[in-house]
C-alpha cells in the first residue's frame, strides 16, 4: 500500500509510504492519497486527521524519473490528470469538516511542500526541510502553491521561495509562518497525535466552523466575515456541545463534547 491509514482515539493517522523514493509521489499514490481522505470524511468517528510520512521524508515531490519518460513520449495528458486529481486533494482537505494537520517528518518538496501547506496546521520535526523545488526542473508549483504559499507568507516572500526555489529548514519555516510549532525529530509524531487527540475531543461541529471561518477570513471581506459569523454562533449556541460547555464551565470540569458533525 502506496498510503497506509489507522485511526487512533479518533484520530486518522495517514501515512505516505513510499520511503524508498522519499514519499515522492508515483503510481497509485494520489490515488490512494484521496481515497483515505474520503473515508476519513465518511467515518464520524475520526474527528481529527495527521497526515505524514514513512522513513525520514514527508514527501519529496513528484516522480521526477517518470516525468522524463513522459516528456519523451511527449504525454502531457497524464500530467493533466495527475494535476487534476492533486487538486481534488486540496480542495478536499480545505473543505473537510475536521481539522487536518501536517506532521513534517522530513523533506518536504515540490508537491510535499504544498500537501503540508493545504493542511490546516503543520508540526515539523527539527530535521524538516521545505522546497518550492518546481523551478529547479523547468516547472511551476501545483497542488495549489501559488496561492496556499502566498496566502502564509505574502508576495515578496512567495516569489522568493518560489523563484529560486531554495530550500529552509525548519527554523526558517517557523520564522516565516510555514510551519506553527517544531518538535524533537524523536518525539514529533507522537506529540503531534496528542495534539490532534486534544483536537478530537474537542467540540466537533465548532471546529469545522471555526475553520470554515479561518478560510473565510483569509480571503472574504470584513462584512462576510461579520455576517457568516452571526450565522455560525447562532447555531453553535444552542448546539448540545455549546449547552455541555457553559454547564462545565459552571461546575468548574472539564467538557465532555459529544459527537456532533
Amino acid at each position: 500500500m502506496q498510503v497506509l491509514s489507522e485511526s487512533i482515539d479518533g484520530v486518522a493517522v495517514i501515512r505516505l509510504n513510499r520511503p524508498e523514493v522519499m514519499n515522492a509521489f508515483g503510481g497509485t499514490m494520489r490515488q490512494d492519497l484521496l481515497a483515505a481522505l474520503e473515508h476519513a470524511a465518511r467515518d464520524n468517528t475520526i474527528r481529527c486527521l495527521v497526515i505524514t510520512g514513512v522513513g525520514d521524508a514527508f514527501c519529496a515531490g513528484g516522480d521526477i524519473v517518470n516525468m522524463a519518460e513522459l516528456q519523451a513520449n511527449n504525454d502531457v495528458g497524464e500530467i493533466k490528470q495527475r494535476i487534476v486529481l492533486a487538486a481534488r486533494i486540496v480542495q478536499m482537505l480545505r473543505e473537510l469538516p475536521k481539522p487536518v494537520i501536517a506532521a513534517v517528518n522530513g523533506a518536504a518538496a515540490g508537491a510535499g511542500i504544498n500537501l503540508a501547506l493545504a493542511c490546516d496546521i503543520r508540526y515539523a520535526s527539527e530535521r524538516a526541510k521545505f522546497a518550492e523545488s518546481f523551478v529547479k526542473i523547468g516547472l511551476v508549483p501545483d497542488w495549489g502553491g501559488h496561492y496556499l504559499l502566498t496566502q502564509l507568507v505574502g508576495t515578496g516572500r512567495a516569489m522568493d521561495l518560489i523563484m529560486t526555489g531554495d530550500r529552509i529548514d525548519a527554523d526558517e519555516a517557523l520564522r516565516l509562518g510555514i510551519v506553527n510549532r517544531i518538535y524533537p525529530h524523536e518525539t514529533m509524531l507522537e506529540e503531534v497525535i496528542e495534539r490532534a487527540r486534544a483536537l478530537a475531543a474537542g467540540p466537533a461541529s465548532a471546529l469545522a466552523a471555526i475553520k470554515r471561518g479561518v478560510y473565510l477570513g483569509a480571503t472574504g471581506s470584513l462584512a462576510e466575515t461579520l455576517e457568516y459569523e452571526k450565522a455560525a454562533q447562532c447555531i453553535a449556541f444552542l448546539s448540545a456541545d455549546a449547552r455541555e460547555g457553559v454547564r462545565a464551565f459552571i461546575e468548574k470540569r472539564a467538557p465532555k463534547f459529544g459527537r456532533e458533525q
